[in-house]
């Protein structure tokens, strides 16, 4: 269930986050306690690697092949300025799948939507095959949707770009609180504009 930035860069963010993503905590959901931590290299390759070569991860995200292919697409977001924040997710302590959260205002997906300052983005996959299929995913995204509007006072929107032809990972985040704002054609694929608005405050 991925939904990742091309191999040039597409979603990888623009602007700083301006806050320690990791250091937001564990958040409760149904399915226990989850909480995001940054990536490690070279220590959480191999897992990565194992989960960016399954089919069903692999169609979307790209990123099949030996474990230097996805150290490559990670490092660029280690290594720049906090545009994009890499993660592994943690459920009641196990890591279970991939995340990343990005500034979509600044990115050249800004380009393709009309993006309002401070619009957050998120990419996932869940890694065990297990995890996937049984609802999990809009579970954890609906979590992290809320925690980023917490977090992040200046942030209206959460928004996503799932490739139009992964109905399961459109269905997760329309289950999440999503909504569908339309197509756009990105130079990678077509994609669906997925936005979780800030609820209203009470009159």
């Amino acid at each position: 269930m991925g939904v990742p930035p091309s191999r040039q860069g597409w979603g990888r963010g623009g602007g700083m986050m301006l806050d320690d993503v990791p250091g937001w905590g564990e958040t409760p959901t149904p399915a226990g306690g989850f909480r995001l931590r940054p990536v490690r290299l070279p220590a959480d390759l191999d897992l990565l690697a194992c989960w960016m070569n399954d089919p069903e991860v692999a169609a979307f995200w790209e990123l099949a092949g030996p474990p230097a292919v996805t150290a490559e697409h990670v490092r660029a977001q280690l290594d720049g300025d906090g545009r994009s924040v890499p993660c592994l997710g943690l459920l009641d302590g196990t890591p279970m799948s991939y995340w990343e959260v990005y500034r979509a205002d600044l990115d050249p997906l800004a380009a393709h939507y009309p993006a309002r300052p401070h619009d957050t983005g998120v990419h996932l996959l869940l890694g065990p095959a297990a995890s996937r299929g049984r609802g999990l995913g809009a579970v954890l995204l609906a979590a992290l949707a809320d925690r980023i509007l917490r977090q992040r006072p200046l942030c209206e929107r959460v928004v996503a770009e799932p490739d139009v032809r992964n109905r399961r990972s459109v269905r997760a985040f329309e289950r999440a609180g999503f909504r569908p704002a339309g197509e756009l054609d990105l130079p990678a694929k077509r994609a669906a504009l997925m936005i979780r608005d800030r609820a209203p405050l009470p009159a």
